[in-house]
């Protein structure tokens, strides 16, 4: 049973962490990992990305791959859930 006074998001993440993370993977969907920076903004832009995923995706390291919304979203500095279950 869940506490009904404490947050419903993780330890490590806050509201706008998650949205944001949430809006960046509805962009880019299942399919395109891995994929390093520039393959992420072509993709989002296939998408019509809102001007804030593709701010962020142009904020990650150049030269790096990424195989989760996850690892993009800690590069990007995001809060991410440190335990599932």
């Amino acid at each position: 049973m869940t506490d009904p006074h404490q947050s419903a998001t993780s330890p490590g993440t806050d509201q706008a962490s998650i949205e944001r993370r949430a809006a960046i993977a509805e962009v880019l969907g299942k399919e395109v990992w891995p994929a390093d920076r520039d393959t992420l903004i072509a993709k989002a832009q296939e998408g019509d990305a809102a001007d804030r995923v593709l701010g962020d995706l142009r904020r990650l390291p150049a030269g790096q791959t990424f195989t989760n919304v996850q690892e993009v979203a800690e590069a990007l500095g995001l809060g991410t859930e440190q335990q599932r279950f």
